[in-house]
């Protein structure tokens, strides 16, 4: 089942992107995608203020992030697919609804419980929104219009959740940080009013029929529920074999038997059939090493930078804009480069570069000055990233037929916050972080530098991944009738551009 799809005779697309009614419907889609893009840019930066305030442990503050992507990354590809089915507004608006009471949920947490709770069912939302908002862009705008329309709404929620680390330092240092959570509420109901009101609704007749994949979704879950459960428990206080083994084996049981039924179902969710691509298979392999190594440094530099330094929540979620502006300004760039000479080069000298920006954070530390040590470092990163992150969309779209290119998209974008989930699950047990440690300066400091060793090797191996297994003879003829990227200015952190995919250029 495909994450996002094209138009379809049903939705009959006719609306002109420079009318009055486009320009509405622009704005509906991205303030829905920008909300949920928004919150997985805001909440590393709020993790201190939420473990002071809650009395939560490491290990809670870990499921705060990973509950959210646990839902999120499980039921991706199947809200695309829902959308298709019951309709893209109808489920569009569902998602924001959901996603607006569960963050309603989180914002009036007394507990820790309960915020992790509302952060999975945050997941379920998102998973219902994110594609939906680029469904929508595809079904119901003029065919001429649609690869503006699909930019406008990459670069336009880009810059939403470039902007989410400003908002919510100071949302986190004003009012509080319940307040991150809290905001989208009145977002959805602007987002509510204008979709019921502009947006016309479109679905795909031939997905009506096709049956979900529900076991799938459930397997999916279960897997990496039972993993994160068994790597968060191996570092908290008082874990024994039997309280983090038994997870472990039900999350590796539901892995393999996810494998099984999604080889045999006739639609699965995932289907196994993309990865007889060893292209398609090395480009996922990049994006598990890539992102992880992302998701890791950007997990526990805000602890860093606000634990071991003392900056307040707004001057630590200010401190990595350098990375998006960055990918703002050459992403398109690095896209078009890898036209040019493949995207080979860029996949080895971005992870490399961003490689470097990482061990430049091991000379952030107590005493450490924001212009001549943590500026230096992000800075770096964000140009290593700025270069591979286009070039990995291009080949991951390079890599299968063009019908199959959204779909392939949507398992990159899914591989990718997999990749970051467990990486926030396994990162502290590794370095040694625990407990109430996250309080001391002088145990973050520590971990953190371990952490910055850790994520430079998976972007090394990333480099060495791209360097053996993405050839260039293999992929430059695939380039001629790949479609185009269409998410040029693409700023999320957490995960690859949806890509709605198109037809080849002739």
């Amino acid at each position: 089942m495909a994450a996002t799809a094209g138009p379809t005779p049903d939705a009959a697309p006719g609306v002109r992107l420079s009318s009055a009614r486009g320009r509405w419907i622009l704005a509906c889609v991205v303030l829905a995608s920008g909300m949920a893009m928004l919150d997985g840019t805001v909440v590393n930066v709020a993790l201190p203020t939420m473990g002071r305030d809650l009395g939560a442990s490491l290990s809670a503050l870990q499921w705060v992030v990973n509950a959210y992507m646990l839902t999120l990354s499980a039921l991706l590809l199947w809200g695309g697919a829902m959308g298709d089915r019951i309709g893209r507004r109808r489920a569009l608006v569902l998602g924001v609804a959901w996603f607006a009471v569960a963050s309603a949920a989180c914002g009036l947490a007394p507990n820790e419980g309960t915020l992790i709770a509302a952060r999975a069912l945050q997941g379920v939302g998102g998973a219902l929104l994110t594609p939906g908002s680029l469904a929508l862009v595809r079904s119901v705008f003029h065919p001429d219009d649609q690869a503006r329309a699909v930019g406008a709404w990459s670069g336009l929620t880009g810059v939403a959740g470039a902007l989410g680390p400003f908002l919510g330092g100071w949302l986190i240092d004003g009012p509080g940080w319940r307040w991150i959570f809290l905001i989208n509420v009145p977002l959805a109901v602007v987002v509510l009013v204008i979709a019921v009101r502009y947006v016309p609704e479109s679905r795909d007749a031939a997905a009506a029929d096709a049956p979900f994949d529900q076991v799938g979704a459930v397997l999916a879950a279960v897997c990496l529920a039972g993993v994160s459960y068994a790597l968060i428990g191996s570092s908290g206080d008082g874990a024994s074999a039997a309280s983090t083994g038994v997870p472990a084996l039900v999350g590796l049981a539901a892995g393999v038997a996810f494998v099984a039924v999604e080889r045999r179902r006739a639609a699965p969710m995932l289907p196994l059939s993309l990865f007889r691509s060893r292209l398609f298979s090395a480009a996922n392999g990049m994006t598990l090493c890539l992102y992880a190594g992302i998701g890791g440094i950007l997990f526990l530099l805000p602890v860093q930078l606000q634990v071991a330094l003392g900056y307040d929540a707004l001057e630590a979620g200010v401190a990595t804009l350098p990375v998006t502006a960055l990918m703002l300004l050459l992403s398109p760039r690095a896209g078009d480069l890898a036209r040019r000479v493949g995207p080979t080069p860029p996949l080895v000298v971005g992870p490399a570069v961003a490689a470097v920006g990482v061990l430049l954070m091991l000379r952030i530390g107590p005493g450490s000055s924001y212009a001549a040590d943590v500026l230096p470092a992000v800075a770096v990163l964000g140009l290593g990233m700025s270069l591979f992150v286009a070039p990995l969309t291009t080949t991951v779209l390079a890599s299968v037929d063009p019908e199959h290119a959204g779909l392939a998209s949507g398992v990159n974008n899914t591989a990718a916050r997999v990749a970051q989930l467990l990486v926030v699950a396994a990162l502290p047990l590794a370095v040694g972080l625990s407990g109430d440690a996250y309080t001391r300066p002088e145990a973050v400091d520590t971990s953190f530098h371990r952490a910055a060793v850790g994520c430079a090797a998976l972007f090394v191996l990333g480099a060495v991944t791209a360097a053996v297994f993405i050839r260039p003879r293999a992929v430059r003829p695939r380039l001629e009738d790949a479609p185009r990227p269409q998410c040029r200015a693409h700023l999320g952190v957490s995960a690859p551009a949806l890509e709605p995919g198109e037809e080849p250029r002739r």
